[in-house]
Formats: C-alpha cells, sequence, structure tokens
C-alpha cells in the first residue's frame, strides 16, 4: 500500500522513480486537489537523447499518465553554457543553428512518448526564448543576491569538480543560477510547480525552489530519480560500442532492441516498471520468472520499450529479425549493414567501420579471441580481406550477440 494519496506519487513511487522530493505532503495534496505542471530540462548536445535520458522522459510521460500536464524544456540557452553535473571536463561550445537543429531532431522521441493533444496536453518550450534576452546587470541584480558563493560551492556539481582540481569555469559556475531561473520563469509563464530530474540535479532544483519563493512568495517542487546503473554497476544507456540513441538515424531499431533483449536477469523488472507501460501485477510475473524462462520477460521487455520509443512496426521487424538470426540461423531484414568496396575490406577495418569495435586493435583482438565470425564461420586471420558478393550480404558476427551485413557497395 502506498503511503501517498494523490495518483501522480502512488505512480512514480510504485515503479521506482523517487529518490528525493521536496515536501512530499504538500505535493502529494496539490496533486490531488488540480492539474499540476512540471517539468524536465534536456541540453542539446547531440541530435538524439539516448537511453540514459529515458528515466526523465518517462517522469514526463507518468505525471501525463496521472492527469497532470508535462513541460519539456529544451535548453537552448543552457547548452550554450553547459552542465557541469557529474562532467570531469567542459563541454564543447555549440552555434545557435546546430542547437536548433538537434532540438529539431530530438523533437520526435517526445512525440511519441507524450501526447501533445487534450486537455492537460504537453508542450515543448525552449529556455533560449528568455536566457538570451537577459540582461547581464539585470541577472545580477534581480537574482545575484538570492546566492551566496558559500552555498554554490558546497553542490556536488561544483564541488566534485574542485575535489578531482579539474577546471570549472566561471560559464559553467552560472548554470546553476540560470537553471533557478528556468524554474521562476516556467512558474511565471506557465504556472509550474514542479522540476524532476535525476539526482544529480537536487543542487539545482532547490536553488530553483528558493528562488521562486524569495521573489515571488510561490510554492514549488522537486522530485529526483535515483541514479540509474545496470546490475553490474554499469552507467545506463552505455555498452562497449557507445552510447544507446533513441533516434531512428543513429542506432538501427534491431541494436536498441537488442540492447534491452540482453538486459541482466536482474534489471528486467525493475526497467519494466520504468520503461514500459506494462500492468504492476503482470510485471510481477515476468520478474518471478526463472532460468531461461526469463527469456520471456527480456523479450517482453524489448518489445514494449522498442514499441514505445521507435513505433510498433520497428519493434516487430526487430523481433522477427531477431527469430531470424539466432533461431533459425539465417540472415534478418534489420539487421546494421556495411558496404565495401568490390575489392573488399580487411576484417578489423570492417569490425570498427560498422561499430562492433571501437578501433582496429580491439579488433586483432577480437579475432584472436575467436569471437568474429563469416556466414557463421570462424575468423582466425586478422590480415584477412572481407570480399563482398553483389547475389547476397555476407554476415558478419562478433560473439553471439551482435550480427550485422556486408554487402557490394551500388
Amino acid at each position: 500500500m502506498s503511503q501517498y494519496n494523490s495518483d501522480l506519487l502512488r505512480l512514480l513511487d510504485e515503479r521506482g522513480y523517487v529518490h528525493q522530493m521536496t515536501d512530499a505532503a504538500a505535493l502529494d495534496a496539490l496533486a490531488q486537489k488540480q492539474v499540476v505542471p512540471g517539468y524536465v530540462g534536456f541540453d542539446a548536445t547531440a541530435s538524439s537523447l539516448h537511453v540514459g535520458h529515458l528515466v526523465q522522459i518517462f517522469l514526463l510521460r507518468r505525471l501525463q499518465q496521472a492527469g497532470h500536464k508535462p513541460i519539456v524544456v529544451m535548453g537552448g540557452g543552457t547548452t550554450k553554457i553547459g552542465d557541469p553535473s557529474g562532467k570531469d571536463e567542459s563541454r564543447k561550445m555549440l552555434t545557435t543553428e546546430r542547437i536548433e537543429e538537434n532540438i529539431a531532431a530530438i523533437r520526435p522521441t517526445f512525440e511519441r512518448l507524450l501526447d501533445f493533444s487534450g486537455p492537460n496536453a504537453a508542450i515543448m518550450v525552449n529556455n533560449d526564448e528568455w536566457l538570451s534576452a537577459l540582461s547581464y546587470i539585470d541577472l545580477l541584480r534581480d537574482v545575484g543576491p538570492h546566492f551566496t558563493i558559500n552555498r554554490m560551492l558546497t553542490f556536488d556539481s561544483v564541488k566534485l569538480r574542485l575535489d578531482r582540481e579539474q577546471p570549472l569555469t566561471f560559464l559553467e559556475f552560472n548554470y546553476m543560477i540560470l537553471q533557478a531561473y528556468d524554474f521562476r520563469e516556467l512558474s511565471r509563464r506557465h504556472a509550474c510547480r514542479l522540476q524532476m530530474g535525476g539526482s544529480d540535479q537536487w543542487g539545482n532544483i532547490v536553488n530553483g525552489i528558493e528562488l521562486g519563493r524569495r521573489v515571488d512568495g510561490t510554492e514549488l517542487f522537486g522530485v529526483t530519480t535515483p541514479l540509474l546503473t545496470t546490475a553490474d554497476g554499469k552507467k545506463m544507456g552505455k555498452t562497449a560500442a557507445g552510447a544507446v540513441w533513441l533516434n531512428d538515424d543513429m542506432l538501427p531499431a534491431y541494436d536498441f532492441w537488442q540492447y534491452w533483449r540482453n538486459c541482466d536477469d536482474r534489471d528486467v523488472g525493475r526497467f519494466l516498471r520504468l520503461f514500459t507501460d506494462v500492468p504492476m501485477d503482470e510485471i510481477a510475473q515476468l520478474e518471478a520468472l526463472e532460468g531461461s524462462a526469463i527469456n520471456e520477460a527480456k523479450i517482453r521487455l524489448a518489445d514494449e520499450v522498442t514499441a514505445l520509443c521507435r513505433g510498433e512496426d520497428a519493434a516487430l521487424s526487430a523481433r522477427k529479425t531477431a527469430e531470424d538470426v539466432f533461431a533459425r540461423g539465417g540472415v534478418g531484414e534489420d539487421l546494421p549493414e556495411l558496404a565495401l568496396p568490390a575489392e573488399g575490406m580487411p576484417i578489423v577495418a570492417a569490425l570498427t567501420a560498422i561499430g562492433f569495435t571501437k578501433s582496429n586493435g580491439e579488433a586483432k583482438r577480437k579475432v584472436a579471441e575467436g569471437a568474429v565470425k563469416l556466414d557463421d564461420a570462424a575468423v582466425g586471420d586478422p590480415q584477412m580481406i572481407v570480399t563482398p558478393r553483389a547475389d547476397q550480404p555476407v554476415k558478419l558476427s562478433l560473439g553471439k550477440k551482435r550480427h550485422g551485413l556486408l554487402t557490394l557497395q551500388g
């Protein structure tokens, strides 16, 4: 039985989203009384978000499912500065045009997972709209007096960087002030009462709550999620081949599906709660499966997350490809492809070019370990040249789980 009375906090609590909360009783009461607009901020440093962002996106989905209003804040302004939270070094500067392109490329992800029409329609806003219009003197006068350097130095985002003796620029030091300003501005423009984010954002969220209270006398709230790692201690959304991107053009649907299908047995129940709409009683049955039967739960997880993030067709295609490759030993239609010139390419270069290894050195090691196959036959020579066929692709495999197609350049 949940300790909360509102649909919102009960939903967040039972599915495992809550790490810290400011004044839970007051937020619980507010969520029973009225529609609560809530936001999460996303910086536009790339043309796609990745699986590491998915918990925050699903926070907004849960907010909407509980009858409240999600606000997606794209950090067109703050991306120009860079959030120091959890970073060891300064972020590369992007042009305004590139940031706008990234935001446009990211939007379809939110359109799949949130409803932008109806009574509690989601909205997407860009904080560049108000941050770029700020006068530096006005910011210092209006906001500066509410922040002390003493307190700012105690926040993890600053303290950890300084403890590691990594440089923290004055530009980045201002990030927390601008994020607090965002919350106050969203409160004024959209009656936003709630900011949500990862546990590393706690200090930034508290700053915004205090600024809103001191300047406008508005009661604002914050919720953070636990730091999400996989059961083996790895950061969520990172693999040996790189980030698990949400956008189709950054990662094939098959690879996205496989990421979830290959998760640790211990993560299945937690991931079903966080990243799918499967009912809780059904999740309890799925996570109780043992031995090889747990693979049924993993396939359900992969199907559900891929359908939500990529669409039903992508999920069906990815699953069919997996069945073709694994169950029948064939060549699926949805595998990543690499076009080779007629004269061929060294096997190590092909492994790296298709994204299975990070370098030719790593590829050589994999060949030496016997982990590389062409058309299911082991490759023993790292100097081997792979020659493409005109009539059908060559299947390239690394281990049991990574497969791709080598085709002839057209």
